[in-house]
């Protein structure tokens, strides 16, 4: 069965975008840690007009994190689709792994995200507040649904609030899930 061609948003202010964002759900990597709790991304621009990436979850308390880079994937393009790029592993940059993000969905405001790829494989709905509004939520879920994704495979992430500061926690640097997932595996 032929899937139609996802939208992605045209016209992304990427200074807006900038931030940390919080991970509200996504779909399950089995390279993930089941119990990663208060999963977010934090988002800088470079002065080359790349994306400083930085993705982090706490797991039994320890912050597992890794860093990238993300860059749009056609520069002529007016698509909100852009290439993430990570080294593995993260703490001896050797080989470069890159995975897709496109913004599937973007409100005026800049306070939620829908996130996805063109495998339909992986989705992340993504928040700058540690908790969404269950009907936002559920506006989210029916696009990536409309768009071809099963949406059924959606899990929560647990988020508190307040959330903790990264710096003051104890470190885990085994974060290759980070990349496995992104890049579908």
């Amino acid at each position: 069965m032929s899937q139609k061609t996802m939208e992605v948003v045209k016209n992304l202010d990427i200074k807006r975008y900038m931030g940390r964002w919080y991970e509200i759900a996504s779909f399950p990597s089995r390279f993930q840690p089941r119990n990663g709790v208060n999963t977010r991304a934090t988002y800088t621009l470079n002065e080359d007009g790349t994306v400083h990436v930085l993705n982090e979850t706490f797991t039994d308390g320890k912050r597992g994190f890794i860093e990238g880079t993300a860059y749009k994937a056609d520069p002529q393009s007016d698509e909100a689709k852009l290439k993430v790029k990570f080294y593995v592993p993260p703490f001896l940059p050797i080989i470069p792994i890159v995975g897709d993000y496109w913004v599937l969905h973007l409100d005026d405001d800049y306070q939620y995200a829908l996130i996805g790829q063109p495998s339909r494989n992986y989705l992340w709905v993504l928040c700058r507040q540690t908790h969404m509004d269950d009907e936002i939520y559920n506006q989210l879920v029916q696009k990536a649904k409309d768009e071809g994704y099963d949406v059924s495979k959606l899990q929560k992430t647990p988020q508190s609030d307040p959330p903790p500061e990264g710096d003051d926690t104890p470190k885990d640097s085994k974060g290759i899930w980070w990349i496995k997932s992104l890049l579908g595996m």
